[in-house]
């Protein structure tokens, strides 16, 4: 009488061949899953440094435009405070333009202060990305 292994034994084996079929496959789904998940975690943080170098410059536009409002300063005075806070947020390399005009809106004089910078794209190297804001305030009576 020959010897035949059992359904329990049969199955054990086959299970042991399964594995040795699928070693490796964890490296390719590692990798291939990588590929996937590396650019989409990188381009969510750019997507986060342009938008946080976008609020900077215009909370100092903002603040410039306030400076410039005040009664005891002029325009060149918030241009100035805006360079210098925007300065302070993002390197001054970046920045670009910043101008302060005057201008009668709803028969208030206001003040408005655009910012424009450069913003690279891949982090701090790459190709540049144009950023312009605008700040107001209603001017004080002098």
């Amino acid at each position: 009488m020959r010897w035949r292994p059992c359904a329990g034994e049969r199955a054990r084996g086959r299970r042991h061949r399964g594995r040795d079929a699928e070693r490796g496959n964890a490296v390719v789904e590692f990798v291939l899953i990588t590929v996937i998940l590396v650019p989409l975690v990188l381009g969510v943080v750019q997507v986060a440094l342009v938008l946080h170098v976008r609020n900077t410059l215009t909370a100092a536009a903002s603040e410039g435009a306030r400076h410039a409002a005040r009664a005891d300063a002029g325009l060149p005075d918030g241009e100035r405070y805006a360079r210098g806070q925007a300065s302070e947020a993002i390197a001054g390399r970046f920045l670009d333009k910043v101008v302060a005009t005057s201008s009668r809106v709803d028969g208030a004089e206001t003040v408005v202060l655009r910012i424009s910078a450069e913003v690279p794209a891949l982090g701090l190297f790459g190709p540049a990305v144009r950023v312009s804001v605008e700040g107001h305030a209603v001017e004080e009576p002098r």
